[in-house]
């Protein structure tokens, strides 16, 4: 009696250890080089960290649920946030666990119950269509994401080389902190001299003209010879005007009297 309850469970254990894993094959595993897979097919799709408590829990779950892709005709995959921190800026993970549902492009963050009946309902009475889709300006494979992506993933590894230097180097976080702000300066330096490079390339300056005192000298005689000219033409004008007065007004006492003439 007591053998055959220990066979039971013997078996029981296999069968255990085995759908275990086969729901861990099932599961594809996603990161920066094959995300855009999911552009392709129906998808659930988990975001998980393997600190995070709450991922820990689901991932039974997950696994069981994964078991089933193949018969409800779907793929199932995870991201780790921690080796690819790109993918959470692009689908903007601000916590974890965080799963999307992806058909032919197009994303909706499901935000039901954690269950594997839950998450089969889901997908096969097809409960997705009242599910608003992600937006196209927060689309995870629009250009706009792309670029935040290229943040987050700068900012991780600023973060590695920052632990590197304490770590390995013994620095004090002051002394990370310095040479970090020498960098950004130096990094801001270049940035400005490119920039500036290129704009005197579009738009290059114009050339100035260098003036000898020679010609210096030349171009004020040429103005006051001009001045004095113009000088000239203003009283030729006047005087001009002043005949052309006299004659059309005779009684004016600056015209001149005619002598009378005398008589026979």
């Amino acid at each position: 009696m007591a053998r055959g309850g220990v066979t039971c469970l013997i078996i029981f254990v296999v069968i255990c250890g085995f759908l275990n894993v086969k729901g861990q094959k099932d599961i594809i595993l996603l990161n920066e080089d094959n995300w855009t897979d999911m552009l392709k097919d129906e998808w659930m799709v988990e975001f998980y960290a393997p600190w995070c408590p709450a991922c820990k829990g689901l991932q039974d779950t997950w696994r069981q649920f994964a078991s089933w892709g193949l018969d409800m005709g779907i793929k199932v995959g995870q991201v780790d946030v921690t080796s690819s921190p790109g993918l959470s800026g692009r689908f903007m993970v601000t916590a974890l666990p965080t799963i999307f549902h992806v058909l032919n492009g197009e994303f909706r963050q499901y935000k039901g119950s954690r269950d594997k009946e839950s998450f089969m309902s889901f997908v096969v009475e097809k409960k997705w269509q009242q599910v608003e889709p992600v937006p196209y300006w927060k689309s995870p494979n629009s250009i706009q994401m792309s670029i935040v992506s290229t943040f987050f993933k700068l900012s991780q590894t600023l973060r590695l080389i920052h632990t590197k230097l304490m770590d390995d180097f013994g620095l004090p976080t002051w002394g990370s902190y310095l040479i970090f702000a020498i960098a950004t300066i130096i990094m801001g330096a270049l940035l400005g001299l490119v920039l500036v490079c290129m704009i005197d390339l579009i738009y290059p300056p114009k050339q100035t003209v260098v003036v000898t005192k020679e010609q210096k000298k030349a171009k004020e005689s040429d103005d006051e010879l001009g001045d004095e000219d113009i000088k000239d033409d203003l009283l030729d004008d006047a005087e001009g005007s002043d005949k052309d007065k006299n004659k059309s007004n005779p009684s004016s006492p600056n015209a001149k009297k005619r002598k009378p003439r005398r008589a026979d």
